[in-house]
């Protein structure tokens, strides 16, 4: 049977052109308009606000920067996906009568300019393709450098006034309360537009404001925890009924990430290994199967660590199915277009495995939450189940199924001065990278670690 989850066979297509970014007044009107309804997709109707209901180091930071008094990097948690929408739709619709409250002036209207791969313009369809350039949002690559969309980030932060917005996990990391890998991009930017403003005699302090998004979920939420659940459940073909009686919430949690596990160990012929306590390893098993599955079907050898070969073979598969050059498809022989399509064509097929990989990684140490467990963990664990099955059947993360929270709450810590430590970098410029990054990790920990939610 047909899963709904496959598409038509892919055929080559030429690469995405958008204009250079800028940030326009009309679309930032645009996304004030339409941004909320947008947002119902993700959080439904769920109320947003700062953390403390006055947005404390936010605020204190952003109105700096619009003042030219400092520059700022947001680096914020990217567990769920919509928390780029969440910020832009906060910065431009509420901050300035949440800084007006606290007794700060916005110099210019609110706005941020994000940072983001230059795959969302690939798969983020048509409009964001033409939002994302007008909102002055700049992308990047993961895997190859371009010393172009650099300059433009550098440059966005030199001449302000809008903070630009950075995930320094490098994509969706799928749990709200742990941080299994942060990139070192938000400080190696800011430190080098800190020397390049030394340089040229402007005393413009560079700041890092760490930034973390939190879904609150309440009692309400217990019905669709059990109603995907039971889904997840029919969908790999378990019960919840063991030997004459009703499983534990734990217990269900674990039948089902086991079976799943299981058939892909399966699917790509690794020798199943039954030891519950083992699933860390049996996963690091599965990721280095599937990484070798694309290598092989894309005809390339990747070496380095986990994150340097999953971006550049998913780099590799993006650009065989969009083609780059002067030369145009259709202008193409016939012979070379059928190439093009059929190597289009496996490209998509061989991402299948690397769909699996970017999200079974983050899955491989995550505890399995019980009844008595944070409701916010329950739920993430759920959705995230359902994306465990969803990637094993060829989805991707735009079929994930999420529960909507009851609030959201936007919560900063304090700014980091890469400034006061330019003397340092001088001196020692990958020591010092460290020391931000532990005091970015303890800064974003404390953040994860006292959420509070009625629940």
């Amino acid at each position: 049977m047909h899963t709904p989850y496959m598409r038509p066979v892919t055929i080559a297509a030429p690469e995405i052109l958008v204009p250079e970014p800028r940030v326009s007044l009309w679309a930032r009107l645009l996304c004030r308009l339409i941004g909320r309804l947008y947002l119902r997709q993700f959080i439904g109707g769920a109320k947003i606000e700062a953390h403390g209901g006055g947005g404390g180091y936010l605020i204190e930071s952003f109105t700096r920067a619009f003042k030219n008094e400092s520059r700022c990097i947001a680096a914020f948690l990217h567990p769920n996906g919509a928390e780029p929408q969440i910020l832009a739709w906060f910065t431009l619709s509420r901050l300035k009568a949440l800084a007006g409250k606290a007794g700060a002036v916005c110099a210019v209207p609110p706005h941020l300019r994000f940072v983001h791969g230059y795959e969302v313009l690939r798969w983020g369809g048509t409009l964001a393709r033409f939002i994302l350039p007008r909102v002055g949002a700049m992308p990047v690559y993961h895997a190859k450098f371009d010393s172009r969309s650099m300059e433009r980030i550098y440059k966005a932060l030199m001449d302000g006034p809008y903070p630009v917005a950075i995930a320094p996990e490098g994509q969706v990391s799928y749990f709200s309360d742990r941080m299994p890998h942060l990139e070192q991009g938000p400080a190696r930017i800011g430190f080098t537009v800190a020397e390049r403003l030394e340089k040229s005699g402007r005393l413009c302090p560079v700041e890092v404001l760490p930034v973390s998004v939190q879904y609150c979920f309440n009692a309400s939420a217990k019905k669709p925890v059990e109603k995907l659940l039971r889904r997840v459940e029919r969908c790999v073909g378990v019960e919840s009924r063991g030997k004459g009686r009703v499983l534990t919430l734990e217990e269900r949690f674990l039948l089902c990430r086991d079976a799943i596990l299981e058939k892909n160990e399966a699917r790509y012929g690794i020798k199943a290994d039954k030891n519950a306590e083992n699933f860390t390893g049996r996963v690091d098993a599965l990721i280095e199967k599937c990484l070798d599955r694309t290598a092989k079907t894309l005809g390339v050898t990747k070496q380095g660590d986990f994150f340097t070969r999953m971006y550049c073979l998913r780099q590799i598969c993006w650009d065989r199915i969009f083609v780059a050059g002067k030369a145009s498809l259709d202008d193409m022989v016939q012979l070379d277009r059928s190439i093009a399509d059929l190597n289009a064509g496996e490209a998509w097929h061989a991402s299948r495995h690397l769909e699996i990989v970017d999200f079974v990684w983050y899955l491989r140490c995550a505890p399995v939450p019980a009844a008595e467990s944070p409701l916010y963990q329950q739920v993430e664990y759920v959705q995230n189940l359902w994306d465990f099955a969803n990637r094993t059947m060829g989805g991707v993360f735009g079929t994930r199924k999420l529960i909507h929270p009851y609030k959201v709450i936007v919560k900063t810590a304090a700014p980091i001065n890469l400034s006061g430590h330019l003397d340092a970098y001088h001196r020692d410029r990958k020591e010092t990278v460290k020391k931000v990054m532990v005091d970015m990790e303890e800064e974003f920990f404390e953040l994860t670690n006292s959420r509070a939610e009625a629940e």
